[in-house]
């Protein structure tokens, strides 16, 4: 019987000769993140002329998009569940397809054959000496997509860090190997945290997060903010899908102990990771870290079982009813759901739990803080699920709270230049007699 070596051994192709087993009409699952596989990425737009209706579907990406260029029209298709930056012109244009749905859903797409993938493309590390390959830093999406693809090329890159958890493939399912050795793409997060507007969203969340907490952290400048105010609290924890560089320094200092998670305690719980050489290098091989499929993570009735459950997550605007807009502007899409009402939902029955929507109270000089949303715009949060807004002017807790109380305590953390205006606007509303 042939070991796991010279099975590895015998699939290894560079990445020209892997894509040459695509086929038109085909359905591509491409891995996000800072962990797209680019050299095999490359490779598929250099051989995309060659092809035909092959679709790509995928989350978030990082980095250059040459795959959505209007020269990949009537080759390569992108069918996104989330709008990166990099693909949202493509988007805009038409020449890219985006599909709504909740991030704990979209593995079961491809598991429960509502979109069956014939090609997954992958990036893992090296295998170990059972002969089993790590996802690396991005196996939330990517874990059971893999598992339902009839074919699976694998980038095996010397510098992916072998994360733990239910991490795992093994070089047998892997059908073409493909050996890189190149760092993995960095993304800073925090880059606004030194503003006065972001630090005083982040004092007002850290006011609302208990000792024994459990947390669960978006993208962007405020969650990351958020955890500089965090140095005083005791036995912290992390079930989130993604974390990034700024949970070391609290982990370091013996803040972040997750000794008092009622779900694996003494483990941080993610999906992905977004950040850093200094956190993929800190991830390695850490027994602390165990990395989930996403429908795991972010099932909202996993994510209730952590008491004290913080969810932090962020919005475009806010209606004076509660309505959360996070995906669109007006009708303009922009994102997507991601993760934010799993968690959102998830907190809010925990015990002890504390969703949180944050913003900012305006941008570009306009209130985020409306009467009513922009015509055409999503609503990611209804008003059922919200509790806790905050702007840098403080926090509304709308739960259990009449329309009324909900206009008048949202206006009361909207910018002060738009109070007036917007509660003029509630009473042509009827929120406000």
């Amino acid at each position: 019987m042939a070991t796991w070596n010279h099975i590895y051994e015998s699939r290894i192709v560079n990445p020209q000769e892997a894509v040459r087993n695509i086929q038109s009409g085909q359905r591509i699952f491409l891995t996000g993140n800072c962990s797209v596989p680019q050299r095999v990425l490359s490779a598929l737009v250099d051989f995309a002329p060659h092809l035909e209706n092959v679709e790509i579907c995928q989350a978030l990406t990082v980095g250059p998009a040459d795959y959505v260029d209007p020269a990949m029209e009537g080759h390569l298709r992108v069918n996104t569940m989330f709008i990166s930056a990099n693909i949202r012109e493509a988007v805009h244009a038409g020449r890219a397809d985006f599909t709504p749905v909740l991030l704990s859903e979209f593995p079961l797409l491809f598991k429960q054959g509502v979109l069956p993938i014939d090609v997954a493309l992958i990036h893992v590390s090296p295998p170990d000496e059972h002969g089993f390959c790590s996802l690396g830093i991005e196996v939330g999406l990517t874990k059971s997509a893999a598992n339902s693809a009839t074919m699976i090329i694998a980038e095996v890159n010397q510098q992916m860090p072998r994360t733990l958890g239910d991490s795992f493939i093994h070089v047998s399912r892997l059908d073409y190997v493909v050996p890189v050795n190149y760092p993995l793409p960095e993304l800073p997060m925090g880059s606004e945290g030194s503003s006065e507007v972001i630090v005083n969203i982040a004092s007002h969340i850290a006011e609302l997060i208990p000792d024994e907490a459990t947390m669960q952290l978006g993208i962007g400048a405020i969650p990351d903010a958020v955890l500089k105010f965090l140095y005083e609290k005791k036995d912290l924890g992390i079930h989130t899908e993604l974390f990034s560089d700024g949970i070391i320094d609290l982990v370091e200092a013996g803040v972040l102990t997750n000794a008092n998670k009622t779900l694996h305690p003494g483990k941080i719980i993610a999906g992905f990771l977004l950040g850093t050489s200094r956190l993929y290098n800190w991830v390695d091989d850490n027994p602390l870290i165990e990395l989930h499929p996403t429908e795991y993570v972010n099932d909202p009735f996993v994510i209730a079982q952590n008491d004290r459950m913080v969810a932090i997550n962020s919005a475009i605007e806010v209606d004076l009813t509660g309505q959360v807009c996070a995906d669109s502007i007006g009708s303009k899409l922009y994102s997507g759901v991601g993760g934010q009402l799993d968690f959102i939902y998830g907190a809010s029955r925990s015990k002890g739990g504390v969703p949180i929507i944050a913003l900012p109270s305006t941008a570009k000089n306009f209130s985020r803080i409306v009467a009513t949303l922009k015509k055409g715009a999503g609503v990611v949060t209804s008003r059922n699920h919200v509790r806790y807004v905050v702007t840098e002017y403080g926090v509304a807790d709308l739960y259990g709270k009449t329309i009324r109380q909900r206009a008048q305590s949202l206006i009361s953390i909207a910018h002060p230049d738009f109070r007036e205006e917007l509660t003029l606007q509630a009473k042509q509303l009827h929120y406000l007699a």
